[in-house]
């Protein structure tokens, strides 16, 4: 395959866009997080300046670094990256050592940052599967040599992630996986048994555990239990219909002062919905369409395979996880608790989606059509 030897421009609506994202969230946190920054620190503007300090500063630094990394490189250090991944995630189930909150162990304290393992796993499930499947893209389509080792893989990532427990992540993990066995030109009845395998596991996970069926349940009738399980469901579509087509002003946002949990987390989009009302939300969606629009012909462009599946992973899991997280708190799928991607508050998530893009550009410059 024809590849270029040396560096273009990286991808210029793209990276827009991202920053575009970036700053769209601080401003959100700003509003969305007075109200819940005074109850849990006694000032009002902590989410924000958290979130600027120990996401957007150090992130945006890794940003440009690894735009300016040749992607290659990556290559060869991603089984370690994986490796160290393994690790984490144990260690974050070692009490002592792991942060639990609200039932889950999914953090690892490091000073003032909650490290959150799950995050990276996203970004190094990818390079690592991208390296193994184009190394091994002649075996891929056998059962035993290709198609077992690819869910031997995903299932020891899996069963670490489900022990936290965070099906939510598991699930955009395996949307990952899948994609990317796709453009590995996987066969299409191994997909098939994945993805039968995968709604079995997940209904059992669902089966065991009452709050997850609670959620399903919510969802089949989101007026069950208004003060209980239903709760935030029907906080949240107050928040986004009080918004209207123009909203209610930025800042002017009622539902964040404690009546919607987790304003600044996984239902900041139905304050920017209140605040901004539908034209707010639908700017928004535009710009991660257009992160996916360009993501997808960065991985089509790619110069090698590697290039291809590591862009069309990153691109995936962006878009995936910022039409569930929108679809959960408009009551078309059920709630999922996983964050908005660039937008919802919380360092770690933010710093790993910014080293992603800049992996992205730093493929595109690299692109046989520019």
């Amino acid at each position: 395959m024809q590849t270029r030897s040396s560096a273009q421009p990286a991808d210029k609506p793209l990276m827009i866009c991202v920053f575009a994202l970036v700053i769209f969230g601080l401003i959100m946190i700003f509003s969305a997080g007075v109200a819940l920054s005074l109850n849990n620190y006694g000032k009002p503007y902590y989410y924000f300046f958290h979130q600027l300090l120990y996401g957007i500063l150090p992130g945006l630094f890794l940003w440009v670094v690894f735009q300016n990394i040749n992607y290659r490189k990556l290559e060869r250090w991603s089984f370690l990256a994986f490796i160290i991944t393994i690790v984490l995630l144990i260690l974050v189930l070692i009490p002592g050592i792991g942060s639990a909150y609200k039932g889950a162990s999914r953090w690892i304290q490091m000073g003032p940052i909650n490290f959150q393992p799950t995050e990276f796993a996203k970004l190094t499930i990818i390079l690592y599967l991208a390296a193994w499947l184009s190394r091994k893209q002649e075996k891929l389509k056998q059962f035993s040599e290709g198609f077992l080792p690819f869910v031997a893989v995903l299932a020891l990532m899996g069963i670490l992630v489900i022990q936290q427990p965070d099906v939510g992540t598991l699930g955009i993990i395996t949307i990952i996986a899948i994609v990317i066995f796709f453009l590995a030109q996987g066969k299409l009845s191994h997909l098939f048994l994945l993805g039968l395998g995968g709604l079995v596991f997940f209904y059992t996970m669902i089966k065991i555990a009452p709050y997850r069926m609670a959620r399903l349940t919510v969802f089949l009738d989101p007026a069950t239990d208004p003060q209980g399980i239903g709760y935030q469901i029907n906080q949240a579509l107050i928040a986004i219909g009080s918004g209207g087509i123009w909203g209610i002003g930025l800042g002017h946002g009622r539902q964040k002062f404690l009546y919607l949990p987790e304003p600044v987390g996984d239902s900041i989009y139905a304050i920017i919905c209140e605040e901004l009302g539908l034209i707010g939300g639908v700017i928004l969606l535009l710009l991660f369409l257009v992160v996916g629009w360009r993501g997808f012909i960065i991985a089509k462009n790619a110069p090698d395979l590697f290039g291809r599946l590591v862009a069309g992973g990153i691109t995936a899991w962006i878009v995936f996880q910022a039409f569930i997280n929108i679809a959960a708190i408009t009551a078309l799928i059920p709630l999922t608790g996983i964050p908005l991607p660039f937008v919802s508050y919380g360092s770690s998530a933010l710093i790993v989606s910014l080293i992603a893009t800049g992996i992205l550009l730093n493929i595109s410059k690299y692109n046989l059509k520019h």
